[in-house]
């Protein structure tokens, strides 16, 4: 595996320590993100007013460009979104 891989997963792997951390240390970031995704969902640019308000409304920071981290977190709340509605 080359290092710019690795330093890369490692970036990331960083990344996301810290986010689970935040969501650990306070459950209503969990709670307050899955509403806000689904405040938005059917917007076309969902994923730009989930960030900007996950941001705004929580300890969790999702900056203007975002980090494979962040973007795997937006793609995990659609789909617990996707799972919502299945289950309905």
């Amino acid at each position: 595996m080359s290092s710019s891989v690795e330093s890369h997963q490692a970036k990331m792997i960083g990344e996301l320590r810290v986010f689970i951390k935040k969501v650990l240390s306070d459950p209503t970031i969990a709670v307050k993100s899955v509403d806000i995704a689904r405040k938005y969902k059917s917007q076309t640019d969902s994923d730009e007013l989930i960030a900007r308000e996950i941001s705004a409304n929580t300890t969790i920071r999702i900056p203007e460009t975002w980090s494979d981290a962040d973007k795997m977190f937006l793609e995990i709340l659609h789909e617990v979104l996707d799972d919502e509605d299945a289950l309905y």
